[in-house]
């Protein structure tokens, strides 16, 4: 059935893509007004997004999500902060897709670098429009919590 594989192709390039443009956006340095547009298109209105990371669970909006981190990126106290995708698997089902994500991110903040790794979960749905992001959630390595504990 080469139409099916061409259709599952393309579907995993876009959503590639949305990733890709997520991961960009949380970079420091010019144009972080433009990239955290460009994602903030990616998001499906009422999306949700969970920082969980040790704590309680934190959940946001995109707008709440987004705001903080355009600050974060454009006040000057981080400075050569990037993110990217280490690895990644991605499911699809009909309309649904689900992508599993390791990321690393390092910067230098209040004059310190740092670096980090962690993973992100992201639900993804087809609309007329192409896929948006219904709903992400991530947690960050930390003591006690590493990749190579999970192993």
């Amino acid at each position: 059935m080469p139409h099916a594989a061409d259709a599952r192709a393309a579907d995993l390039t876009e959503i590639d893509g949305l990733a890709g443009a997520f991961f960009e956006a949380f970079t420091s340095g010019p144009d972080v007004a433009e990239r955290l547009d460009r994602m903030r298109a990616s998001f499906l209105s009422g999306a949700v997004i969970v920082r969980t990371c040790g704590g309680s669970p934190t959940v946001y909006d995109v707008d709440g999500f987004i705001a903080p981190r355009q600050e974060l990126l454009t006040g000057g106290s981080l400075v050569d902060f990037r993110e990217w995708e280490l690895s990644a698997r991605t499911e699809i089902f009909g309309d649904v897709a689900q992508r599993w994500s390791t990321y690393a991110k390092s910067g230098v903040q209040d004059g310190k670098p740092f670096a980090g790794r962690g993973a992100k979960t992201t639900q993804y749905v087809r609309t007329p429009q192409g896929w948006r992001i219904s709903a992400l959630a991530w947690d960050d390595e930390r003591d006690g919590l590493s990749f190579e504990d999970q192993e």
